[in-house]
């Protein structure tokens, strides 16, 4: 009975503990509510977008050293570098290759819609 009396406290104890631990995150909840609603309002700023310039510099930039790494790769190959793998100078190729014409057709998109604004009647 002895046992069975320890195991009854130990369940009180623990019953309590998590009274306890309830009511202080209640408070913190009200607590943290109140600061949400009486703080005053800051006002998020919206990170800057990039201009369309910009952007198209950075695909520019971005295939000329897709480019260059392949051109890179197929001197190594050619130089015959144990580190360079056909299969890495053939990927690199089929990506500059993608990339290039990726951004031939945004190029031959904006000169469309370019011409097209052109030629609205004012």
């Amino acid at each position: 009975m002895v046992e069975r009396a320890d195991i009854n406290s130990v369940l009180s104890d623990i019953r309590s503990l998590r009274s306890q631990m309830m009511q202080n995150q209640r408070i913190e909840q009200d607590q943290s509510v109140r600061g949400r609603i009486d703080a005053p309002r800051q006002v998020d700023k919206t990170p800057e977008t990039p201009s369309f310039s910009d952007m198209l510099g950075n695909a520019v930039n971005n295939v000329n050293e897709l480019q260059q790494t392949t051109g890179e790769l197929r001197t190594a190959y050619e130089m015959g570098d144990p580190n360079v793998d056909l299969t890495q100078v053939m990927i690199a190729a089929q990506k500059s290759s993608v990339s290039f014409e990726a951004l031939t057709q945004v190029r031959n998109r904006v000169v469309r819609a370019y011409e097209d604004i052109m030629n609205m009647p004012i």
